[in-house]
């Protein structure tokens, strides 16, 4: 691989007597990763019908890798939320924010959905997840993850930083900025980036990142975490970007991100091969720079990585009243704004609390708690979007499928991975059905997971999967 010989020559400076050691994986293939979705499945019950060859990754506890020769996107298991695909060191972010269900998170530059994917899932339902990307047709895509990943308490926007700042002030107990970057870590991964590395360098993006760090840290509560995270080398877009915040903001200390000796062996972790952060390449005078990490692909079985953890000085708040001081004032749904057919369907689902439940435009959300005024901002989803009241009748929603488990639901097709009718489901054909049903909606499941519905009306059967997620 031909590196740009100006970053050859930056790297070699940096590196020293390791430059020719770092060099030499250019030479080995890039590593594939999938990572459990907790929310649906162990790690321990993933392990046994994972339907490839897959080794754990030592550093996160529901991270594998897969041998690049497969195609993990085309199986059935993929289509019903059991895992995502991710780069084995991009899990490592969302791995080492310590996430407690009940939080407010917010991920920042969130698409296409890996990270928040998973800060969803350590959630476990409660809290809030905001997941944000200021580019509109990216959010789309970090929208259609987490609905796969069977999130409820989701709120995806696609907004700058400054504008939510004014609407989420000191309102996030974790907050997560996998911040847009050069990209050096990932030129063996995607040779393409180099091109975009050449064409706008390390100054473009070290500009965006200190406007990002500087809005997102208003919106921290005092006492709260923060992690910076990107795929490149420069010390301008890493330590640099930390050493900014610290000036700019000296209640934000830099702590060590790693979990301590006894918690990483009850949890089977290793970070061998792990590095620190480089406070001589930036300014010798910060030692706390140190306690950032580096991933580096001559170290360890990934690509290149920085990761910060930053906390919040607890006695740092302010006192103003703003937006997100006032709580959102909203009528619950009463019984009454439903029709009988979304009743109906909702009992099924034992959804009888109607406090959390808006209907707007004939669509019907079950709605997160304790969000501020969100008026003005550009919002894709509030919640989990349940389905869509229709004349004479209901039509539950595919995010709403996602996030069932099968024993929630009565009226239930489970169909074997290797069923020819799964890809055909998939695939938005008619399947055949091998017995009587009686006329209700379906849920149709592969190997006990959810995939999506289906209607059935006089034995026949009508398939309801999102065409947008079709099998391709």
């Amino acid at each position: 691989m031909k590196l740009p010989q100006l970053f050859e020559d930056r790297m070699r400076n940096l590196l020293g007597e390791e430059f020719e050691e770092y060099l030499q994986c250019y030479s080995n293939p890039h590593y594939g990763g999938i990572r459990v979705n907790t929310l649906k499945m162990t790690p321990e019950e993933f392990e046994p019908i994972c339907p490839f060859s897959i080794e754990r990754i030592p550093w996160v506890t529901n991270g594998y890798f897969y041998d690049t020769d497969q195609q993990p996107a085309k199986h059935p298991y993929y289509y019903a939320g059991l895992y995502y695909i991710q780069e084995p060191s991009a899990m490592t972010p969302a791995s080492l924010l310590p996430i407690h269900p009940g939080d407010k998170v917010l991920d920042i530059c969130a698409a296409p959905g890996g990270k928040s994917t998973e800060l969803g899932a350590k959630l476990g339902g409660e809290g809030l997840l905001v997941s944000n990307d200021i580019s509109n047709s990216r959010a789309k895509a970090l929208l259609k993850n987490i609905e796969l990943f069977g999130i409820r308490n989701a709120l995806v926007l696609s907004e700058a930083p400054n504008r939510l700042a004014e609407y989420f002030p000191e309102y996030f107990d974790k907050i997560l900025i996998d911040a847009p970057c050069s990209g050096e870590g990932m030129f063996r991964k995607s040779p393409a980036i180099m091109k975009n590395w050449e064409q706008y360098g390390v100054d473009y993006y070290n500009k965006l990142q200190k406007e990002i760090i500087l809005f997102t840290a208003k919106m921290l509560k005092p006492g709260g975490l923060l992690l910076y995270s990107t795929c490149t080398f420069s010390p301008e877009e890493n330590e640099g970007t930390i050493s900014y915040l610290l000036e700019q903001c000296p209640e934000f200390s830099v702590i060590n991100p790693l979990p301590d000796e006894d918690r990483q062996e009850s949890l089977g972790l290793s970070y061998e091969g792990f590095d620190t952060g480089k406070a001589h390449w930036w300014d010798p005078d910060k030692l706390e720079l140190e306690n950032c990490i580096r991933l580096w692909p001559h170290k360890i079985k990934g690509e290149g990585h920085f990761i910060a953890l930053l906390k919040k000085d607890e006695n740092s708040g302010s006192e103003g009243f703003t937006k997100a001081n006032k709580s959102l004032s909203r009528n619950s749904t009463s019984s009454s704004q439903l029709t009988k057919e979304a009743q109906s369907f909702l009992s099924l689902i034992g959804i009888d609390r109607y406090e959390q439940i808006e209907v707007r435009d004939d669509r019907v959300y079950l709605t997160p708690k304790g969000l501020p005024d969100l008026k003005g901002l550009r919002i894709l989803r509030q919640g989990l979007l349940l389905g869509e009241i229709k004349k004479q009748r209901f039509e539950p929603s595919q995010a709403l499928a996602s996030s069932l488990k099968i024993e929630e639901y009565p009226y239930i097709i489970n169909l074997n991975s290797s069923d020819s009718r799964v890809i055909r489901y998939l695939k938005c054909e008619t399947i055949d059905l091998d017995q009587t049903y009686e006329d209700a909606w379906y849920l149709i499941c592969v190997d006990g997971h959810p995939l999506g519905w289906s209607k059935i009306t006089n034995n026949k059967f009508k398939n309801k999967y999102l065409p947008g997620w079709r099998w391709v």
